[in-house]
């Protein structure tokens, strides 16, 4: 199923969500179709016009939001001086039902890829009676376990890449917690190191990429590329904030309550190539959630964009959209 034309959104905005932030969102399709909520990847992306593609706009009614930090929610992550202390994931998880309620929506479906997956998920498990379905890709479960496979455990498979990443960190930190060392560069009062640790850290993303190319134009913009690896780092080197506010860790919360996802439907859309498959989280998530549907697509990575990824969630939408 190919992708639907791309649309305009009929409505826009800026939501206080408190802590100083304002969250940026959109709406599109039909005024009075199924919603669903797009929660887009990172931590640090952005939303863009690509996802509302996936959605038959006839059948529902699409918002997008830029989370706290990213895209054209205020403010910053890429401006030195914006507080990161209240960019958690329990935040973000509020300000979703902040948004689910000034658009006066009920219930909706949540869609969402990598880090947004791990979101949609946290979200569908903390609020099951906002959730209609979940439609998720490149899963993730923001777990430790996978944040050290995609920093330290991929070495092996690109060491030459690897030795570049680590050499960028101080000596005594090479060896303990690879995300918390950079975004402690990050954090730096000198401009010039918070630019080489956010080069370095977006060569490493790009590097592990299981597939061409080996370019990320996103990347190539200083301003996004120091706000996508300050965001990125601050929520890998805490453990994503699954054990709340602050520096608490809860590993593996996400997969340990797959099962409160009882009488929620959903799809999980993964390229049989994604790096995170090492693991067998997607494999694990789809057996501890009765009612889930696990789609394997061959020979594609952490791409939901890759023709047979979005052919398979189309699909998926497609098959939720008569559900009330």
């Amino acid at each position: 199923m190919p992708l639907y034309p791309e649309i305009e959104p009929y409505d826009h905005g800026l939501l206080d969500v408190g802590d100083g932030n304002r969250v940026y969102w959109e709406v599109c399709g039909n005024l009075r179709g199924k919603p669903a909520v797009v929660l887009h990847g990172g931590p640090g992306s952005h939303a863009n016009a690509w996802f509302p593609r996936l959605f038959d706009p006839e059948a529902y009614r699409i918002v997008l939001l830029d989370q706290r930090g990213c895209g054209r929610s205020t403010p910053p992550a890429s401006a030195y001086e914006t507080d990161m202390s209240v960019n958690t994931t329990e935040r973000l998880i509020a300000d979703l039902e902040l948004l689910r309620r000034h658009l006066g929506i009920g219930r909706w479906l949540v869609w969402g890829v990598s880090w947004g997956s791990a979101l949609g998920l946290r979200y569908a498990q903390t609020h099951p009676e906002a959730v209609t379905e979940l439609v998720l890709t490149g899963v993730a479960t923001g777990s430790d376990a996978e944040v050290a496979l995609l920093t330290r455990g991929l070495g092996q498979f690109f060491p030459e890449a690897f030795e570049r990443f680590v050499a960028e960190l101080p000596e005594g930190e090479r060896d303990g917690n690879l995300p918390a060392a950079y975004n402690r560069l990050l954090e730096s009062p000198d401009e010039a190191v918070r630019a080489r640790a956010a080069r370095a850290w977006t060569d490493w993303e790009t590097a592990i990429a299981a597939q061409p190319p080996r370019s990320v134009p996103r990347y190539e913009d200083p301003v996004f590329r120091y706000g996508f690896a300050r965001t990125v780092t601050h929520y890998w080197g805490n453990g994503h904030f699954l054990g709340g506010d602050g520096d608490g860790h809860a590993d593996g919360v996400v997969l340990r309550d797959a099962p409160l996802l009882k009488g929620i439907p959903g799809t999980l859309v993964q390229g049989s190539l994604d790096p995170g498959n090492l693991l067998g989280i997607v494999w694990r998530l789809h057996h501890a959630w009765p009612g889930s549907e696990l789609i394997l697509v061959d020979d594609v990575g952490h791409d939901a964009g890759a023709p047979d990824m979005t052919e398979a969630l189309v699909a998926a939408t497609d098959g939720y959209a008569g559900n009330g």
